[in-house]
């Protein structure tokens, strides 16, 4: 994340379903819209993680600091491997979001590949630029990169990592610009990862990731249209609190849909639903290289059996295209 991070300034100065099978007579038909509201651009230079398990964390025994960090090893089937380089992420990228008939929006971690993507499936692409402490970028660069419409969304925003509140006042002026452009901010909530403080030495501080902690910002800008990361995990009942007494509030389950116990992610899911907020929950990867990460987070949500028709495509297009403004009857 702090390599994430880094970036941002580099970017303001760059201006499951799989298609049956059918026979030779039948027009193959597009899948249904789905929007990936949660994708990072990164480049595979700087990926340093291996082969991945889906739902990896669903034993967390914890370790001791004399033998340091280790994870599990779990037995996969069909572990998902990331892509070699940055043409590879993109060729596969790039074909899923087609064939899928996805429309992402994707984050400026790397300026490079973000506009790469955009220039290949520019239609697919809707870009988006965020902040997480002061020093990222100033507020001045922020409001030009914003305004030059280029950007449609202020996200990923994770002063989390910083140990900070997204209320915190010294990024009081960036959510001030979102506002007054009429953007939707993306703020990371929630996890953070196992382990995470003691493989990386973060300033992370889970409690800055509990949705209660948006109160005073949304207070402060009470037209700010805001979507909750990683669905705020664990703190659901404070989501729902925060979302029960703010209608412009949103959630994406993104990086949660793939790296907790399946059945933890989909109690969260339910109860949500089940709180009344079936109509804010939006379908997000939080895609980071590893191509298969897609199709699988879809699969989680069409396998669903306690998920009706209506809410499957309400997860998977529907609420965010609302959320996002999207004209629905002219996507792809």
């Amino acid at each position: 994340m702090k390599r994430i991070l880094s970036l941002l300034v580099v970017c303001v100065s760059i201006p499951l379903v799989l298609n049956a099978q059918v026979s030779k007579q039948e027009p193959v038909k597009k899948p249904l819209p789905i929007i990936d509201i949660h994708v990072h651009s990164i480049s595979m230079g700087n990926f340093q993680m291996g082969d991945l398990c889906p739902w990896f964390l669903e034993n967390m025994p914890g370790t001791d600091p004399k033998t340091g960090m280790s994870f599990p090893k779990k037995d996969c089937v069909d572990p998902w491997k990331p892509a070699k380089n940055d043409d590879e992420l993109t060729a596969a990228f790039i074909e899923t979001i087609n064939r899928l008939n996805i429309t992402a929006v994707v984050f400026c971690d790397n300026p490079k590949m973000l506009f790469r993507w955009k220039k290949l499936a520019p239609d697919r692409i809707i870009p988006g630029i965020g902040v997480s402490s002061p020093g990222d970028i100033t507020a001045e660069a922020m409001s030009d990169s914003l305004s030059s419409g280029f950007y449609k969304v202020m996200s990923e925003c994770a002063p989390q990592y910083q140990g900070m509140s997204p209320s915190d006042t010294s990024l009081d002026k960036y959510f001030a610009i979102a506002e007054k452009l009429d953007l939707p901010v993306g703020i990371h909530m929630g996890t953070g990862g196992n382990g995470m403080a003691n493989i990386m030495g973060t300033k992370f501080r889970a409690a800055m990731g509990n949705p209660l902690e948006l109160e005073d910002l949304l207070h402060r800008h009470p037209k700010l249209r805001v979507w909750v990361q990683h669905a705020g995990y664990p703190f659901t009942d404070e989501l729902i609190a925060v979302m029960g007494w703010n209608a412009y509030v949103f959630l994406d389950i993104s990086g949660f849909i793939w790296s907790y116990p399946q059945e933890e992610i989909h109690m969260v899911i339910k109860r949500l639903i089940q709180a009344g907020f079936g109509k804010r929950i939006m379908y997000g990867t939080d895609f980071m290289g590893y191509p298969k990460m897609i199709e699988a987070s879809i699969g989680l949500i069409q396998n669903a059996s306690y998920l009706t028709e209506e809410q499957k495509r309400d997860i998977l297009y529907n609420n965010a295209a609302r959320f996002l403004r999207l004209d629905q009857g002219k996507m792809n």
